[in-house]
């Protein structure tokens, strides 16, 4: 049995249509962490509801600071990762399960 079997191709299309304006939950953004980008920029990424992944260049901890409490206190969640930084908006939760 196929694992497509059931899946239903139009339907994912159309919701792809319906989320072409680049907004929300199906945004994924790109981007460099070095502080030049002001944390209200990061927070409002967030807020609009889409992924951050974030290239660390630089001390972690300060980098962050300003956006990484107002992340979290919204239901966000960040995660250190090879180098990266992952936040999520709210109701996008990441998985760590298979890096054990």
């Amino acid at each position: 049995m196929s694992d497509f079997e059931g899946l239903d191709l139009q339907a994912v299309e159309d919701q792809m249509d319906d989320d072409r304006d680049g907004a929300g939950s199906n945004r994924v953004v790109l981007g460099v962490l070095d502080g030049s980008e002001p944390p209200e920029q990061w927070i409002s990424t967030i807020e609009n509801g889409s992924v951050l992944v974030l290239n660390v260049e630089g001390d972690l901890n300060e980098l962050a600071a300003g956006f990484a409490r107002p992340v979290r206190e919204a239901g966000g969640e960040l995660m250190h990762f090879r180098g990266f930084l992952v936040v999520t908006p709210p109701g996008v939760s990441i998985n760590s399960e298979r890096l054990d």
